[in-house]
């Protein structure tokens, strides 16, 4: 970090603070603050929804998860237009049309207030543990890299998050994501044409694209129908339509961008542009991952990503066992090089060339044993050790290999992402808490003003919690696939209620909330002995869970409500 990354960094980070607080600080109506006033266009609706999910998790472990895995990621998001599709034509004119605040609030009017506090309370359970993550990802992360205080770094984040959603709500976090966005996605193309710029000249993107094909990053699509294999086809229009149906369509901190939109039209155009923009937005950025491999196929990679699990080697009596593992993948670049270089002398002359490809696979699976031996040592040293890397791969290139005051910019977009995820949750978080437990619990008539603070209020409580709980988290496996591991566990459930209370008219209140309680309590006890205990072995990818909560839910309520219905008749 030099002098003009830090300047390039304080500056972006200044001005979306700043810029957001003076645009949005006159919000003195309850409409206002958590609607907006109804006043945003369909570009903003768009774009706010695009920045609420892309959080710096997404752009510290999704070119990591590409690293490793490949392309085979954007499965996951296969089944989100078609939830885009859904929500715009069922979902959006049902909430218009009852003109309320929450997405919960119809839950009431459709069944029963406990319905409604049961979804709100499941809401902000996930959503609170799911915002401490976004603040929590990128301060691990850059604190491992950069050296500095993890809690420090924490506090810093959530306080200037909390600055200019507490002072301006939805229209804050409107605003502001419009700047996030820009400056996450100048970043993020700066950082991809660097990367090919990087390359030894004689690779172009061509080539570069198939390096990575004959080292299996660039199988896209499997259509396998094993439900241990984590991102399918199937699992992605299956399970990622129905996450993305709940996260869209049920999810505070998602369903307030789009209630904030000026008609139906213009929450709809929004939803379609998310549709339409999110599946290559994500495909772009496991390629830059992919593009980080080709590029550590003609440069130095370490043998172990964290910086922190090689200092615990370093210090230990493993060190001279560990320096002779980095001897032999460092010993591994000339081949590898010298073989990558062939391969694509050979496609240029349309020569075969599959004993150089089983030579490719050869060098990659010594590299991958490698890096595993690697991961058993720091084991050794410390058996809680997080030994999963994935997270610190596009972080570490970053740092060792962009041209100063790319750096800092870089960092902003980490930090902004970090930023705008964060607002939508606390807003969000903030709302339901005003809205849903609070002001139906009231009993004597209040101001709109009244209303506005507390609704500040709590979105300063839960801006808290969210920074506590982050201070409290521990790196988990990767940390994109934590968050969608968080939503899949109470996603589905809330679905169904709300599925239920959209198209299935004659179950009532008692037989869907008996129904959401017993399926989240099911789908507790399945991820935990499916696959939390089997860790890395899962017998069920937690994509499926979305699903199995949602159809659980929907066929219980059904049963429930046929077999009170025929106690009545026979009584």
């Amino acid at each position: 970090m030099q002098l003009l990354d830090w300047i390039i960094l304080f500056s972006t980070l200044l001005f979306i603070v700043s810029y957001g607080i003076i645009k949005t600080r006159k919000s003195e109506t309850i409409d206002d603050y958590i609607l907006g006033n109804k006043e945003t266009r369909w570009w903003t609706v768009g774009i706010s929804v695009m920045a609420t999910q892309a959080s710096a998790i997404t752009f510290l472990s999704t070119p990591g998860q590409a690293f490793i895995d490949g392309m085979g990621f954007v499965q996951f998001y296969f089944g989100l237009p078609l939830a885009m599709v859904v929500i715009c034509f069922t979902f959006i004119p049902i909430y218009n049309k009852l003109k309320i605040y929450t997405a919960y609030e119809y839950l009431e009017q459709r069944f029963d207030l406990k319905t409604r506090s049961l979804a709100a309370i499941l809401f902000l359970i996930q959503r609170g543990l799911g915002t401490g993550l976004t603040i929590y990802a990128p301060a691990i992360i850059l604190s491992t890299i950069l050296g500095w205080n993890l809690n420090l770094l924490i506090i810093i984040i959530g306080f200037l998050v909390i600055i200019y959603t507490v002072s301006g709500g939805t229209k804050a976090v409107n605003v502001t994501q419009k700047q996030q966005m820009f400056v996450i996605f100048s970043g993020m193309f700066i950082a991809f044409f660097i990367i090919l710029k990087l390359l030894p000249s004689d690779i172009s993107f061509t080539n570069a694209l198939q390096i990575a094909g004959a080292n299996g990053k660039m199988d896209i699509v499997n259509f396998s129908f094993d439900p241990k294999v984590k991102y399918t086809f199937w699992s992605g229009i299956a399970g990622g339509f129905f996450l993305s149906l709940a996260y869209f369509g049920t999810d505070q901190s998602q369903v307030g961008r789009y209630l904030s939109g000026k008609s139906d039209k213009e929450s709809q155009m929004g939803l379609i542009m998310n549709g339409l923009l999110k599946v290559p937005m994500q495909f772009f950025i496991l390629l830059t991952g992919v593009m980080v491999f080709v590029f550590f196929q003609f440069h130095s990679a370490p043998l172990h990503f964290n910086p922190n699990n090689n200092k615990l080697v370093e210090n230990s009596i493993y060190a001279k066992e560990y320096n002779h593992l980095e001897n032999q993948l460092n010993s591994l670049l000339d081949e590898k090089t010298k073989v990558n270089l062939l391969y694509v002398a050979h496609l240029k002359q349309k020569i075969s060339n599959n004993q150089i490809k089983e030579k490719l696979v050869e060098i990659s699976t010594k590299e991958k044993e490698l890096r595993k031996q690697a991961k058993d040592i720091i084991k050794k040293v410390d058996a809680n050790a997080e030994t999963n890397d994935k997270d610190y791969v596009f972080i570490h290139f970053i740092l060792n290999y962009l041209p100063k005051g790319l750096i800092g910019l870089l960092l902003a977009v980490i930090l902004s992402a970090a930023m705008s995820s964060s607002a939508s949750g606390l807003s969000a978080l903030g709302s339901t808490m005003a809205i849903d437990i609070y002001k139906r619990n009231v009993k004597e008539e209040k101001t709109d003003k009244h209303y506005v603070n507390a609704t500040k209020f709590f979105t300063l409580f839960w801006g808290i919690i969210a920074i506590g709980f982050a201070c409290l988290s521990s790196l988990f496996d990767n940390l994109i696939q934590l968050v969608n591991i968080v939503g899949s566990i109470f996603y589905g459930t809330v679905l169904g209620i709300f599925l239920v209370g959209f198209y299935i008219k004659f179950v009532k209140a008692n037989a869907i909330f008996i129904s959401g309680c017993i399926s989240q309590i099911t789908i507790i006890l399945i991820y935990y002995f499916a696959i939390h205990i089997y860790p890395g072995e899962e017998k069920l990818s937690y994509l499926w869970l979305n699903f199995i909560g949602s159809m659980l839910t929907i066929v219980m309520a059904i049963l429930i409500q046929f077999l009170s219905k025929k106690e009545i008749l026979q009584n």
